[in-house]
């Protein structure tokens, strides 16, 4: 895309700090640095998302996650976890729109990353569990 920002390092029309590069993906350091070793993983095929993902660049992109995983462990033997995550659309927090995967290396509870799940499971009666869980199975069967 044109004017993607994300492209343009891939193409290294803009630098970066490059730490993993092959034929499909593109992973270099997040300027934010939120925890050091902040890593971004790209796909070099432009898409806005996870929802334009086909079957076979998801299974390439994913599949090199835990290689680069592993290279920040070995860089940083003080990290104790690492998060990944991955931001679709506004609403969810993407503000660079190409599609990009957040390895955040973890080195104590108050690194600078806070990460928040609300239990509202005593709101749902067990049919309404079952409605939602019915419903996204049968969009599922359709996929076949």
């Amino acid at each position: 895309m044109k004017d993607c920002i994300f492209c343009k390092i891939a193409q290294k029309e803009i630098p970066s700090y490059k730490i993993y590069e092959d034929d499909v993906v593109y992973a270099f350091l997040d300027l934010s640095q939120v925890t050091p070793g902040h890593t971004l993983v790209i796909p070099k095929t432009h898409c806005q998302d996870i929802f334009e993902y086909d079957a076979t660049l998801a299974g390439e992109v994913f599949a090199r996650i835990p290689k680069i995983a592993r290279a920040l462990q070995a860089a940083f033997p003080e990290m104790k976890g690492l998060n990944i995550l991955n931001n679709n659309r506004e609403l969810a927090g993407q503000t660079v729109f190409h599609s990009h995967i957040h390895l955040l290396p973890r080195y104590a509870q108050n690194d600078g990353l806070t990460i928040e799940f609300t239990d509202h499971s005593s709101q749902y009666t067990e049919e309404e569990m079952k409605r939602i869980a019915n419903r996204i199975a049968e969009e599922l069967e359709g996929e076949k």
